[in-house]
């Protein structure tokens, strides 16, 4: 058998922010196709079926649980539009560099989380 060099593995790899991120895009983006649009149809389905069942979809999502689900979606629609922009940004040719694209990674992470609190807070605050 030849001593050939091995395929790089997990015990090589460095787990780093740019790494999370990339998983969170997918997740995120998952998140929004199989919780958010669900949500959306039924949103669009209890207007068109009345005020009794479009107060139904009101007090379910008013309650605690819907408000932790629409927090949650918004910080998954932010978190995966953010990361979009820097994918986008990469696809020019730029941020290719090691650190700068960690450091965008953080900065993504910051963005996302610092909007959906911003978003919510206006929402709470009318």
């Amino acid at each position: 058998m030849a001593n050939r060099p091995l395929s790089p593995h997990l015990q090589i790899y460095k787990w780093g922010p740019h790494m999370a991120l990339s998983i969170t895009h997918r997740i995120t983006g998952s998140a929004m196709a199989f919780v958010g649009l669900p949500i959306l149809l039924w949103w669009l389905a209890s207007m068109a079926s009345g005020p009794a069942a479009y107060e139904t979809f009101a007090a379910v999502m008013g309650s605690p649980i819907g408000i932790l689900v629409l927090m949650g979606l918004s910080l998954a629609f932010f978190m995966h539009m953010f990361s979009g922009l820097r994918h986008f940004v990469l696809d020019i040719g730029a941020g290719y560099e090691i650190q700068t694209n960690k450091t965008w990674s953080l900065v993504v992470f910051a963005l996302g989380i610092l909007v959906t609190v911003l978003f919510w807070a206006v929402i709470f605050l009318k």
